[in-house]
């Protein structure tokens, strides 16, 4: 009986397709196109560069645009073309390419320490990450405009990711913790601070009130701020800390005592879950249509987690490590 022929197992090569070539800098970011023959790329050399595949078969940028700073992330949106570019400086700036790609339209500008950035389509919101450990979401579907922020980070945030089929956003920070967002609920907009030169509560003067403290031979206090209402308060007005999860807050955080009575058990109520990635994130993915989570760390360390479709993301991912 003749011996059976085992195939041999097919190696698969990686075939070098194109190079691109000319950013004087470390490429942060870079995006395949879809559905054309198009990359777009970001770097520290502060340029944004759109290749377009000419008719010799090498790419050539047909948009060569220079930002005021460094750019170190971005987020692309091929149904609405709509390129938002993260800058060292804090700013995120948004445009709209042109449909042949060979222009972009500069659409507004946002103020945040930015170090990574997300986009859902439905709602039309950017999410960023900051180095001051906060995640802004920013309405940017022409509907108020507003600017809600999200607390739940001890370390910078470094990547972010959105889950649309759930509504869920899932940041990393630097300290290797993930958050798990839930987006679908009414969420608030911090009040801004108010300015004053007394307590809003009991009229102590704060201590550069010179004349109210020579009129009322008191000496003046520390201001503070409550972050329910935005009221500038003393210490002894605002003794009380609350978590306040629907504005973002999931730590606890200054109120003053009147606010503190008015928030219900209802209102602390967390709307994001906390987990330990065990090494420091850099950079995040979820796959929904696998229901894959991969994480990339500065450890070198590249993890693929699995969830049930059945289940959220903060149920499964607590079984994942």
């Amino acid at each position: 009986m003749a011996a059976e022929i085992q195939p041999k197992p097919l190696t698969r090569k990686p075939i070098l397709l194109q190079r691109m070539e000319g950013s004087q800098e470390v490429v942060n970011m870079a995006v395949i196109v879809p559905k054309e023959d198009g990359v777009i790329s970001v770097s520290e050399d502060r340029t944004v560069r759109v290749w377009l595949k000419r008719d010799s078969g090498q790419y050539w940028p047909s948009i060569y645009h220079a930002m005021p700073s460094p750019c170190s992330c971005m987020s692309f949106n091929p149904e609405t073309r709509r390129l938002s570019i993260g800058l060292d400086n804090g700013t995120i700036s948004e445009f709209i390419l042109s449909e042949d790609y060979n222009k972009m339209t500069s659409v507004k500008n946002y103020q945040g320490g930015v170090t990574a950035l997300c986009w859902d389509p439905v709602q039309r919101v950017l999410f960023s990450g900051s180095s001051d450990h906060s995640v802004i979401m920013w309405d940017i579907g022409g509907r108020k405009g507003t600017a809600i922020e999200l607390q739940g980070h001890n370390d910078k945030v470094q990547a972010l990711s959105y889950a649309q089929h759930t509504r869920q956003l899932i940041s990393c920070g630097g300290d290797g913790g993930i958050v798990v967002w839930n987006m679908d609920v009414e969420r608030q907009e911090t009040p801004e601070w108010l300015d004053s030169d007394s307590c809003q509560k009991c009229d102590q003067p704060f201590f550069w009130n010179f004349k109210q403290m020579w009129d009322s031979k008191k000496i003046g206090l520390r201001q503070h701020h409550c972050r329910k209402c935005g009221k500038a308060v003393c210490g002894k007005c605002s003794s009380k800390r609350s978590s306040i999860p629907l504005m973002g807050f999931e730590f606890e955080v200054r109120v003053c005592d009147s606010c503190h009575e008015a928030i219900t058990d209802e209102e602390r109520a967390p709307t994001a879950t906390f987990h330990d990635s065990k090494h420091n994130i850099v950079h995040v993915h979820f796959d929904a249509t696998r229901g894959w989570l991969l994480t990339s760390g500065t450890d070198k360390v590249i993890k693929v987690l699995s969830f049930c479709k059945r289940k959220s993301l903060h149920e499964m991912y607590k079984n994942c490590y």
